[in-house]
């Protein structure tokens, strides 16, 4: 279809956005399975307080994977094709994403003390299996929590339980130099800290990730648009039928025979 200047670079933009968008799902699923049904961790989903944070944890990754999968898949499939329903079934998918990230944002910065605690009880949880199971799902998972960082204002930066001289987790921390491996901090102690005195700022991060939603949106509809508008704007050319259209109570046109003259040879 004959899109304009705006109808095409919202189709790039969402084709883009939505392809990275399927990496991180499929990143968050995979981590997720990997930690649900892996022989190391599987005994965790039995019903145990201790692991519960973990399961909680693990469960949220694997649902939350599927969802942006799902999404991401309805969104490129409605850009590629420039199908309408599938867009709007992206849209509202979308449009419920960023509220989630809203009030989530808005929860943990309401709740910052105990989303704190509870994400440092998931910590220690990690933390204490990986070092009795040394699962390479645990691996990642701690190395993402060691290495996070958003920003220089927003990030973790830390490792184990005693800092970088932690023996046991010491493979999955940060690259130090000499001095900071002495004043590097203990992860559950910078997870509680970094939610209680810059809640503002996680909740920015949370509203930050909806505006990019929200952004994504607005292309899906001003695409859905002009998908509507050229599908119904007349054709700029004019098919050219061999019918005749003859109008009512109109008497037929009779056409003459011509005459048609036939020489002939004079006799010799």
């Amino acid at each position: 279809m004959a899109l304009d200047g705006c109808g095409q670079l919202c189709k790039c933009i969402l084709i883009l956005f939505n392809i990275l968008f399927a990496l991180v799902g499929f990143a968050m699923l995979g981590l997720g399975l990997w930690l649900r049904f892996s022989s190391e961790t599987r005994g965790f989903f039995d019903i145990d307080l201790n692991t519960q944070q973990f399961v909680i944890g693990v469960s949220v990754l694997i649902a939350l994977g599927a969802v942006i999968l799902l999404v991401a898949v309805f969104g490129d499939y409605g850009a590629c094709n420039e199908n309408r329903t599938a867009l709007g079934v992206f849209s509202c998918l979308l449009a419920i994403l960023a509220g989630l990230e809203i009030g989530a944002g808005v929860f943990a910065y309401m709740r910052s003390d105990e989303v704190g605690e509870q994400l440092a009880k998931f910590y220690i949880t990690v933390y204490a299996q990986y070092v009795d199971k040394g699962d390479p799902g645990l691996t990642v998972t701690l190395s993402m929590f060691h290495n996070l960082g958003t920003f220089h204002s927003i990030r973790l930066h830390c490792c184990g339980l005693i800092g970088a001289l932690d023996p046991l987790v010491k493979r999955t921390c940060p690259d130090t130099g000499f001095l900071e491996t002495f004043t590097l901090p203990a992860c559950p102690t910078v997870i509680v800290n970094l939610f209680e005195s810059k809640a503002p700022l996680v909740m920015g991060l949370f509203l930050g990730t909806a505006a990019m939603l929200i952004f994504a949106l607005v292309c899906s509809s001003l695409l859905s648009k002009e998908i509507q508008r050229s599908q119904s704007s007349p054709p700029p050319y004019i098919l050219l039928s061999s019918a005749v259209l003859s109008t009512p109570n109109q008497d037929p046109v009779v056409f003459s025979p011509l005459p048609v003259i036939i020489p002939v040879a004079n006799a010799l």
